[in-house]
């Protein structure tokens, strides 16, 4: 069964908007595909801010930062169209976790990408890895709806 708008929506709790720009075709009529991974980064911000993650990093030096990432192409997107482009925390894991992302045509009204990243929490000052706090934890399971 296809996702709905309404599936994406309950699926996704951090959602951005985003319009397709005429620079990001490419020349086979679509969307580039490395565009997909701006998409996710934008998605993965504005979690972050969601969820405190910005304040941490200026406050005591502890951020996340991308370790892997995954995209899957469904269909393709062409200029015009509007981009519901969505993240969630799929798996916790012992210093960061997995977060899932989905794009959302308006045009054709379906799932047209989906991805993954891997999230590690860094200590920027010594370059270790760190655990995920209690606070940040409960802030991600507030925005996750548990």
């Amino acid at each position: 069964m296809a996702m709905t708008l309404d599936d994406f929506k309950n699926t996704f709790p951090v959602r951005i908007e985003l319009p397709v720009q005429w620079g990001e075709m490419d020349a086979f009529n679509h969307v580039n595909n490395v565009t997909y991974f701006r998409y996710f980064e934008s998605a993965r911000i504005a979690y972050f801010e969601a969820c405190g993650l910005f304040g941490r990093k200026e406050a005591s030096g502890i951020g996340p930062i991308l370790a892997s990432t995954e995209c899957k192409y469904r269909r393709p997107v062409n200029y015009p169209d509007r981009l519901l482009v969505g993240a969630r925390i799929g798996e916790l894991q012992r210093f960061g976790f997995v977060q899932h992302y989905g794009i959302f045509s308006q045009t054709q009204q379906a799932l047209v990408t989906e991805g993954h990243g891997r999230i590690v929490l860094l200590d920027y000052n010594t370059n270790a890895k760190v655990e995920p706090d209690a606070d940040l934890l409960a802030r991600i399971a507030e925005l996750e709806g548990q």
